[in-house]
């Protein structure tokens, strides 16, 4: 079984440069190469911090959820390991898959069950997906005309924003129905009683607020930086554009087929800004700027792993 694992990782280790070979190979590598070459440093300044601010929210969105579901944590504490997981998660075989990991072992060594440990990391994973895919339909609703035939969408606008409004509204109601679903009872197995108890959790609805403004921003931050690096190549598309790309770019991009996103993340991203007609390598330059943010982050977190973390409750 340890050797599967290991050869699964060793052939997405191996599989994360030809998947981005074979992207660049077939937009003109020295096409993506020139367009790089020419990157404004202004604009991959302004994406960086975009990038940072957009990670430092995430880890304060992840620390809200545990201490809601009963698990006393530092704010520092958990930043420290939210960057730890990025330099798993971006430099070694799994893509996000592997940071996640990551934090629920982080939470079980500080001594939150393991239920909660991986439900925690499990819903913020959810949380900012949900949020992509809201913002990505809100924002292709404000484009209107000139969203809708670049996506071949039917739907107008207005269905849209009920649309997006529904998945807005998708969380809240599904933790309601679990709350009139679960029910306590001695004779239930134990993981169904611990279930039932979470669910029950007060300030519910204060979370959800907390959850859907701080996934919102992360959003908005992280569109912000691949808007930056769509400037730095030159790009004035609005900003909408870069919401609806975003989400199938950044969807791909957490895949478990290589690391770091490579290669999935680029193709994702000449197709989804090919759309509003963009040029392949154009796209997939802005895409391989973008990566560069999260390797950037994901350094300073492998710095943080080579130090212990101890962990210290919330005061």
């Amino acid at each position: 079984m340890q050797a599967r694992v290991r050869l699964t990782g060793w052939a997405r280790l191996a599989l994360a440069p030809v998947l981005l070979l074979a992207v660049l190979w077939t937009v003109d590598v020295e096409a993506v190469l020139r367009q790089l070459a020419g990157a404004r440093p202004h604009w991959l300044l302004a994406g960086l911090a975009s990038a940072i601010a957009s990670n430092l929210v995430s880890a304060w969105r992840w620390c809200s959820l545990v201490r809601w579901l009963g698990h006393a944590v530092r704010q520092a504490w958990a930043q420290t390991i939210y960057f730890q997981s990025m330099a798993v998660g971006a430099l070694l075989p799994g893509a996000v898959v592997g940071g996640d990991v990551f934090r629920a072992l982080a939470l079980r060594r500080s001594g939150q069950g393991a239920l909660e440990a991986g439900l925690a990391v499990l819903l913020d994973r959810l949380s900012g997906l949900w949020m992509l895919w809201v913002l990505a339909v809100s924002a292709a609703a404000w484009g209107g005309a000139e969203a809708l035939p670049a996506l071949g969408v039917v739907l107008a606008p207005g269905a849209l924003l009920v649309l997006a409004g529904a998945l807005v509204l998708m969380p809240a109601l599904a933790l309601l129905g679990l709350r009139r679903a679960t029910r306590a009872d001695a004779s239930a197995a134990l993981w169904r009683q611990r279930v039932h108890r979470l669910a029950q959790r007060g300030n519910g609805g204060r979370e959800y607020g907390r959850q859907l403004l701080a996934s919102l921003a992360v959003q908005l931050l992280s569109v912000g930086a691949l808007a930056c690096a769509g400037r730095a190549m030159g790009l004035e598309l609005p900003f909408w554009c870069y919401a609806v790309a975003a989400a199938p770019t950044f969807l791909m991009a957490a895949l478990p087929v290589s690391f770091g996103g490579w290669g999935t993340r680029e193709a994702a991203a000449a197709l989804s800004l090919g759309l509003f007609g963009v040029a392949a390598p154009v796209a997939v330059a802005a895409s391989l700027l973008y990566g560069l943010m999260g390797v950037a982050q994901a350094l300073f977190g492998a710095l943080l792993l080579a130090r212990p973390v101890p962990f210290a409750g919330s005061t």
